[in-house]
């Protein structure tokens, strides 16, 4: 978004700034608006999601497990390969795997599988760390850094901050052995801070607007997760009502149940 070049003072005419300060106040006002309203909508199908769990899991449940029977019935009767098959395959679906949690310690994170175990699965051979040893114009380099940066020497939180930031990437630098890059850090220090520019009045209000925005953006992508999910569009359906609607799915699954345990009985045999 480009700033406008400001517009001269006109009689009793608003100051640009003025008019972006009412925009902003607006489009904050409209955001806090649309963050409620998200909100409450999360909140319902949050609520609607535990009670369709809590009154339906259970019959969900039953037909899973009748379908499985219904299937290792029909493999029964026809002694079938691709019956018993698919039978085996129902029956597993229902059933927990046993020690996942004891066969992945150790193997995997939240960011995938260890090195080492990916390199065992790809029979590639596990190699150990480059070691680095720095030489000695880099040493000279890292001592006189360290001494003059050091964050102890700051005065002020922000000069600690900035310092332990800068000794950050000294150190890596060091770890690496990299003296090219231990040379720029150096004419990095000895130039000093950049100055920070503030920005003016309109930048901050416009910078605010397009933060606004963006945040609009994001809410508008987590509104439409909401409505095109299983529960969200379940929800739409009944909106004022939703508890009557849980009766009738409530009520057509219950047939289905009717429906599959007299299934199971004719694939038994039973009367």
């Amino acid at each position: 978004m480009t700033t406008p070049e400001a517009e001269p003072e006109q009689g009793g005419a608003p100051r640009p700034e003025e008019r972006l300060e009412q925009a902003v106040r607006a489009a904050e006002q409209a955001l806090i608006e649309y963050e409620i309203a998200l909100e409450t909508f999360r909140v319902e199908v949050e609520n609607f999601s535990r009670l369709h769990e809590q009154r339906l899991g259970p019959v969900y449940a039953r037909l899973e497990e009748l379908e499985a029977q219904i299937l290792e019935a029909r493999a029964a009767r026809t002694g079938d390969a691709e019956d018993r098959r698919r039978a085996d395959e129902a029956r597993a679906a229902l059933l927990p795997i046993p020690g996942v949690e004891e066969l992945l310690n150790g193997w995997m994170d939240g960011d995938g599988l260890f090195p080492e175990a990916a390199a065992m699965l790809t029979d590639q051979a596990v190699r150990p760390p480059q070691r680095v040893r720095p030489g000695e114009e880099a040493r000279r380099l890292y001592r006189e850094l360290a001494r003059k940066a050091h964050p102890d020497l700051a005065q002020e939180e922000d000069e600690r901050v900035r310092r332990e930031e800068f000794i950050t990437r000294v150190n890596a630098a060091y770890a690496r052995g990299d003296e090219a890059q231990l040379r720029e850090l150096a004419e990095e220090w000895a130039a000093g801070p950049v100055p920070e520019r503030r920005p003016s009045r309109g930048e901050e209000l416009y910078a605010r607007l397009e933060w606004l925005d963006r945040r609009k953006e994001m809410l508008t992508l987590l509104a439409k997760e909401l409505e095109e999910s299983a529960i969200g569009a379940m929800l739409r359906l009944a909106p004022d009502d939703p508890d009557r609607l849980l009766e009738e799915i409530a009520e057509q699954l219950a047939t289905q149940v009717r429906e599959r345990e007299a299934e199971l009985a004719a694939a038994r045999g039973q009367d």
